[in-house]
């Protein structure tokens, strides 16, 4: 069950979307795993609650800036992902190189998009062209990103991440997380999110390993299949 699960059973929206006030301290056996700890990742405005319902929080009863309290009180209006993206950040992207194939041309295949880096499409945020940032984007090429389209098709179906080491040479299957979609991580860590990210993460960690280890061990690492 996720978080977003637990505390719906918890909080008991009525058809409307409205609950009760649900205190902090209620957050303990089967529930142990709402705590709030670093700002309450799972209410947050970007959080899969906040994008079904109008969250509310209540810092009003201990000392600090912590979450002393949540409910909710209605279902959300939005229900279309709005695809739009800002003028100014598809004039940022639109001549720069496919970040995973490295063109930019003018054929079918070729010619630039300019992908929403999260497949799901399920942030208001980046639904809000206001609100847009350009790091919430990336230029692929068609190819690229109608083949990224299926893979976030599945992976919002099942669950599962897709590993980057589908792809021989990679030596992760993930920059951050494991194969399981969690809502704290989201997309991030997955190398279809943000592939530059991938690899910058990738060149670090080998680094390290390389002064750790062989050669050798590190070719393994990359090629398993090949014998040297």
């Amino acid at each position: 069950m996720t978080k977003t699960e637990l505390f719906i059973e918890l909080a008991q929206p009525d058809k409307n979307g409205k609950s009760r006030w649900v205190y902090a301290t209620e957050f303990i056996g089967k529930y142990a795993d709402l705590q709030l700890g670093n700002g309450g990742s799972w209410c947050r405005a970007s959080s899969s609650l906040a994008k079904k319902f109008i969250i509310e929080l209540n810092k009003t009863h201990t000392k600090g800036n912590s979450i002393d309290a949540i409910r909710l009180i209605g279902f959300r209006k939005e229900d279309t992902f709005n695809q739009c993206i800002r003028k100014d950040i598809r004039e940022y992207y639109k001549s720069k190189k496919c970040v995973m194939l490295g063109v930019c041309g003018f054929s079918e295949n070729t010619k630039i998009e300019v992908d929403h880096k999260d497949g799901r499409k399920d942030d208001w945020r980046v639904s809000n062209p206001d609100t847009q940032q350009l790091d919430d984007f990336q230029p692929l090429c068609k190819a690229a990103n109608d083949v990224k389209r299926q893979i976030c098709k599945m992976c919002k179906q099942t669950g599962i991440r897709w590993n980057a080491q589908n792809i021989k040479g990679n030596p992760y299957p993930f920059y951050e997380g494991n194969e399981a979609y969690t809502e704290e991580l989201g997309c991030k860590g997955c190398y279809q999110y943000d592939p530059v990210a991938y690899r910058r993460s990738c060149v670090k960690r080998i680094s390290q390993e390389a002064s750790e280890h062989t050669a050798d061990f590190i070719m393994k690492k990359i090629y398993p299949e090949d014998t040297y």
